[in-house]
């Protein structure tokens, strides 16, 4: 639990310099993430190559609208949905 939290505070202080306190979840989901993701079933350390590869293959077929992120419409009352 020290390691996480460890790592949590580096990120946080040395990646992301300015966090928002109501943005904080999404950087804990992260680190959370990658703290669990760091081993493949083997024991084997996994690299960051093989964790996005793998993040990536479980996106495919979903979708994330402008108006689903933020809660908001587009200025000229569109849905946030690009054709």
């Amino acid at each position: 639990m020290e390691n996480f939290w460890s790592l949590l505070k580096r990120g946080l202080h040395g990646t992301y310099i300015s966090v928002q306190p109501y943005h904080l979840f999404r950087y804990v989901d992260e680190q959370a993430f990658r703290f669990n993701v760091r081993k493949d079933v083997d024991g084997e350390k996994i690299s960051d190559a093989e964790r996005f590869r793998m993040v990536v293959t479980q996106a495919v077929g979903r979708r994330l609208t402008y108006e689903e992120l933020t809660g908001k419409m587009l200025e000229d009352g569109e849905r946030g949905i690009v054709p």
